[in-house]
């Protein structure tokens, strides 16, 4: 039997891996079913140009520079397909491959599917984004000529991806309805796997009470700081929960990065907010389970928009995980994902936003409540291990061969760091202890 059967290239731009969560999740999934893994994508920080980690074999490239302009988004799609073209060869001849997995954004590397076909190999379309939407989202219906071409490029390489692809996997009902709709592509080879946390290691450890910078209470935003993510809006939702609510006794920490966060930063200053901002940066798996089990809410500032209404946040079933109540606007898929684990604000409404922020902080029982259903929910429904069979099964179909192993949980014993394999974690099988760390989330009261 050759070599490649049985092995995915996964190929990703936006994140390097296992900082990707999802697709690291997908690599876990694949490997632990009996197929082999490699993946290309850009190095992080420190990273080697490959590196082998739980089975996975990984090749990094630099990232280009930070994208300013169309020339310079351009430069970046142009500069990432070719050498990710010219690493697709290193992996054919070093490991093989049956097939490519491509993680958009971009949607480029269908080109890269085509040529890798007429070679025998599958190709495979995990859309992460609606790049059409994300051009409206953040520049509005374009009413110049660049501006129309842009966003028809856009269309265009969607629809050349839809058309390329073997089988697509679908974020979710919504972008599943586009790919049949605007992809017009078969149902049968469209497959909703969504992202859902493994709660088995996402789950509450013991507060670290230093993360709150002396204040009462933290709330926290974990994510991408791009133009289209709201991130400003918790800014000016904390100026008015200081200025107009009267609280000074609740820090905010943003967990993430993009590009918009030196402009963040500065907003920070300009309303004299750094006394109680902290920006983290880059994060990890420790650093999140630190965070998101010391905070008091976990915020969803992303604005209703295009692209937002139908994307799912992963932040928010990440805070559910740590049955974290959650404070976000309300969005389409967002209610699909926290139902009643979530308090819900008009899009838009900072004054609203504020003072359901304020509100929460006030009512412990509240959010208990919150918290509860929330941790609940993520790991009855959302949990990711269902997901991981949906996503294997494509692989099944698509490659004609069955797993050699049945996806099933990690042991709940996982520590949530390999760095750090002594966690503590919370009783979650107990409701009265889960109730009073809700409630307290650390705090000596």
């Amino acid at each position: 039997m050759s070599r490649d059967v049985g092995r995915v290239l996964i190929i990703v731009q936006n994140l390097p891996v296992p900082l990707d969560r999802r697709v690291w999740l997908e690599c876990k999934a694949l490997i632990r079913s009996g197929f082999g893994v490699s993946v290309i994508c850009p190095k992080g920080p420190g990273d080697p140009w490959q590196q082998v980690i739980d089975g996975v074999r990984i090749y990094k490239y630099p990232p280009p520079p930070t994208a300013r302009g169309p020339a310079g988004y351009a430069f970046e799609f142009g500069y990432c397909w070719l050498v990710s073209a010219l690493l697709s060869i290193v992996v054919a001849v070093r490991d093989g491959f049956a097939a490519i997995q491509a993680c958009n954004p971009p949607d480029t590397y269908f080109a890269l599917g085509r040529i890798w076909r007429l070679f025998g190999k599958k190709f495979v379309y995990d859309q992460h984004d609606l790049n059409p939407e994300v051009f409206l989202s953040r520049f509005g219906e374009p009413k110049g000529l660049l501006a129309r071409t842009q966003l028809r490029i856009l269309r265009t390489l969607e629809r050349q991806t839809y058309r390329t692809a073997d089988h697509v996997i679908s974020t979710n009902e919504s972008y599943r309805a586009i790919a049949l709709d605007r992809g017009a592509c078969d149902p049968q080879n469209v497959t909703v796997v969504r992202s859902g946390p493994d709660t088995t290691t996402m789950r509450p450890v013991i507060p670290r009470t230093d993360l709150r910078k002396g204040r009462r209470y933290l709330a926290v935003y974990l994510g991408v700081m791009g133009p289209q993510d709201g991130v400003d809006a918790t800014l000016h939702a904390l100026d008015r929960l200081i200025r107009k609510h009267g609280r000074t006794d609740c820090s905010l920490a943003l967990l993430g990065f993009g590009d918009c966060l030196d402009e963040l930063k500065q907003l920070t200053h300009d309303l004299d907010l750094d006394d109680y901002v902290t920006f983290t940066g880059r994060v990890g798996p420790t650093e999140i389970a630190d965070y998101l089990s010391t905070a008091d809410l976990g915020l969803g500032p992303d604005p209703k928009s295009p692209l937002n209404d139908v994307s799912t946040m992963n932040k928010t079933m990440e805070y559910m995980a740590y049955a974290l109540p959650v404070l976000t606007f309300d969005l389409a898929e967002t209610r699909v994902s926290a139902e009643h684990a979530a308090r819900y604000v008009e899009p838009g409404d900072l004054a609203g936003f504020a003072a359901a922020w304020d509100d929460l902080l006030r009512d412990d029982s509240e959010r208990v409540r919150l918290g509860t259903i929330g941790r609940e929910r993520v790991s009855r429904e959302l949990d990711w291990t269902p997901q991981a069979r949906r996503y294997v099964e494509v692989w099944e179909r698509v490659l004609k061969r069955k797993a050699t192993t049945v996806v099933s949980p990690m042991p709940s014993t996982e520590p949530a760091s390999r760095a750090d394999p002594y966690r503590a974690f919370i009783d979650l099988d107990d409701a009265q202890v889960l109730a009073e760390f809700i409630r307290h989330r650390g705090r000596n009261e």
